[in-house]
């Protein structure tokens, strides 16, 4: 019984040391895009700035592949400029390449919206459990205006680019928590400039 209660004494110790470290890694995260979003960098600036940084990135870490779940499903809890919540799906195409399907969705007073995405990641081994990933995609939307102006239209649908780079960690249940953070470039009068969405991910993985 002893031996029972040492047991799992020490997996306690282990999950909490694990979700310091997570807490740790994601709070860095967050304060590295928040600095980002500050600088007011003009679109040129920040196209480059990415590129740039996924280049080295691809570059400098370890492409080995990693043992990513074949499937994983979740919610994506994103801003508002990200549509706020969605429904997230990821499916592996290799030892680290993955798809990962959205279908974010919006309703207010004033208009009621829908939102597919979808994109192509590449993941590399950060530290233990800890991944990183990055990746590039598209989607489109429609939005529904309840109150418009007469003579505008009642609905409109639109299209982006998005790219995306974030964290994750791997628990040793089938459950995966990421931070991630998607600029996405808008093309249509509802959305027509860059914005923002950085979302915390929860999934089950199978």
């Amino acid at each position: 019984m002893v031996k029972v209660i040492n047991s799992v004494n020490l997996y306690v110790l282990s999950l909490v040391h694990k979700i310091k470290n997570l807490v740790k890694a994601l709070t860095k995260l967050i304060l590295v895009l928040f600095y980002f979003c500050l600088t007011n960098l003009n679109e040129l600036i920040m196209k480059k700035l990415i590129f740039a940084l996924f280049a080295i990135g691809c570059v400098t870490l370890s492409a080995d592949a990693q043992n990513i779940s074949e499937n994983a499903i979740g919610l994506r809890l994103g801003d508002s400029d990200g549509f706020g919540s969605e429904i997230s799906y990821q499916r592996a195409l290799s030892g680290n390449n993955r798809l990962e399907l959205g279908l974010g969705w919006r309703s207010g007073n004033d208009l009621t919206a829908f939102k597919l995405t979808g994109l192509y990641q590449w993941i590399w081994v950060l530290d233990g459990n800890f991944n990183w990933y990055a990746g590039f995609g598209g989607g489109v939307g429609q939005v529904s205006f309840d109150n418009d102006f007469p003579g505008d239209p009642d609905n409109e649908t639109f299209a982006f680019a998005a790219g995306d780079i974030g964290i994750e960690y791997n628990f040793d249940i089938p459950l995966l928590l990421s931070l991630d953070f998607r600029p996405e470039l808008g093309f249509g009068d509802f959305r027509d400039d860059v914005d923002f969405d950085i979302a915390l991910g929860i999934r089950y993985q199978f």
